[in-house]
């Protein structure tokens, strides 16, 4: 159905508010199973944060790599790079398609769901209520039996950064005007490691300032050593363990002085000091619902939001994606909704719960994904194990795409039977294609697989994908040298 907007009251069996992810996979759920819906999105396009950042990050990150000849430049001294420096309009029209293809898409897919599409900010009159307001007008009341918040987050801005037009954020670093020739980005987590990487192939000086020793601490540590020296390699100046204590602006740049007392300029800065729910005009008061810190809402094991003290759930009312915190994924937060959905109509056997592995996607240069459990976390929780290896250098694959510092790593339950296959328990990867290859390894995760499963396996060639076999007879190599030691 075409977009809907009357004062009348509409009834329906689920109201969605917000059209990212999360809100798009829940409503295309629901209308799988005949139900009535309306969907609510206050922005002028649908799709969300993922379709106006996430989607053209990665695309900027695909224009960063032809544009800086990257690839061709590993294959034997080749240079197909542009020989001009990149200049905004080179580097964001691509990203401008994609974007535009992408938000037509999630409309087109709504409407072919039969999901009525309501234009305005929506918030709670009562639990089953939503008005919905456009340009500061109340334009239609809803009413439905189950509520699904899906209004994602947005960049936070510390009170230390002044507004100023060169200092930007995961959204507005999309709409700059000019290609600066120096940036600061100021946080070590995934967004900001990942346009740290996307500028530094383009040529410009980029300084990283991360309040930590490491960058990812939540990935396997050989991962983020991995990354942390080729960005090195890049260029990026890493300042760990550092902070900014204030930014001002000049007519020529920015003046930061760092927690260190160092002092220095840049003409631009990237600000990726994490997000905040976007929950401030949902009127979550009326419904009895009350957010927690940055906005994020508390929800139970079905995705129905909770008192946060009391864990009491409110009927009817459902949340899934960024705004119940992390990991904040998309991919995640599309099986949040799903399930949500699923338990809220009752709808068994369809999908009986959410995967309990999730894959993390790093679009980083070089790529990295990871699924399952790390080095560290096995030495935590004192379980037995041993690694395998195998390098991109040493595959065939590997070598023609020109990729020398890729690696998979696979870490398995250790036994000292050598007739019995070792259980996987977690896979991870850095180098091109990490976040495809990935789901090899997640599926045998999936499948509770062993060892067994790697040798077994015959593997196209030649293929980033045969990694898996020789990374596992790595494993099986230094299970033998240990018991051997012994």
């Amino acid at each position: 159905m075409a977009e809907r907007n009357s004062m009348a009251t509409h009834n329906y069996d689920l109201i969605v508010l917000g059209s990212g992810p999360a809100g798009e996979k829940g409503a295309a759920q629901a209308a799988y199973f005949g139900k009535k819906i309306a969907l609510v999105e206050r922005d002028y396009y649908l799709g969300g944060a993922a379709a106006s950042t996430t989607v053209p990050s990665k695309t900027l990150r695909e224009t960063a790599l032809a544009l800086s000849g990257i690839r061709a430049r590993r294959l034997y001294g080749v240079d197909l790079s542009l020989k001009h420096r990149p200049t905004v309009q080179d580097f964001l029209y691509h990203e401008r398609e994609v974007k535009d293809t992408e938000c037509t898409r999630v409309t087109n897919n709504m409407l072919f769901h039969g999901v009525d599409i309501f234009k305005g900010t929506g918030s709670f009159v009562d639990e089953r209520v939503i008005k919905v307001e456009a340009r500061g007008k109340a334009s239609g009341f809803l009413k439905g039996d189950i509520t699904l918040i899906a209004t994602g987050s947005s960049p936070r801005r510390p009170d230390n950064f002044p507004e100023d037009h060169r200092i930007y954020d995961s959204d507005s670093i999309l709409g700059m005007k000019s290609m600066p020739k120096s940036m600061v980005v100021v946080g070590g987590g995934v967004i900001g490691c990942e346009y740290a990487c996307i500028f530094a192939q383009l040529g410009v000086d980029v300084s990283l300032i991360h309040n930590k020793n490491i960058l990812l601490p939540s990935m396997d540590r050989d991962i983020s050593s991995a990354l942390e020296n080729s960005m090195l390699k890049m260029g990026i100046n890493l300042l760990m363990q550092e902070s900014v204590e204030s930014c001002t602006p000049e007519a020529k740049g920015l003046v930061i002085r760092l927690g260190s007392g160092e002092v220095s300029k840049t003409g631009a800065m990237m600000l990726a000091t994490g997000r905040i729910s976007n929950t401030g005009e949902l009127n979550l008061g009326a419904a009895g619902i009350t957010p927690g810190r940055r906005g994020l809402l508390a929800v139970d094991g079905n995705y129905q939001v909770v008192h946060p003290e009391t864990r009491k759930p409110v009927p009817g009312i459902y949340a899934a994606g960024d705004v119940i915190g992390p990991p904040a994924l998309a991919s995640t937060s599309m099986e949040q909704a799903r399930f949500a959905i699923i338990k809220a109509f009752n709808l068994y056997p369809y999908k009986e719960h959410v995967a309990p592995i999730l894959p993390l996607g790093l679009y980083t240069i070089p790529e990295c994904s990871a699924a399952g459990k790390t080095e560290e976390e096995c030495q935590q929780e004192k379980i037995d194990y041993v690694v395998g290896k195998a390098t991109y250098s040493q595959n065939v694959r590997g070598m023609i795409i020109g990729d020398y510092d890729g690696f998979l790593k696979l870490i398995f339950e250790f036994n000292d039977d050598l007739r019995r296959p070792m259980k996987l328990l977690g896979v991870h990867v850095i180098g091109e294609s990490a976040s495809e290859l990935i789901h090899v390894g997640l599926n045998a995760l999936m499948m509770d697989a062993a060892s067994d499963m790697f040798i077994n396996t015959c593997f196209n060639y030649p293929t980033l994908t045969e990694l898996y076999k020789y990374a596992t007879y790595h494993a099986m190599g230094n299970r033998e040298r240990r018991l051997k030691s012994k």
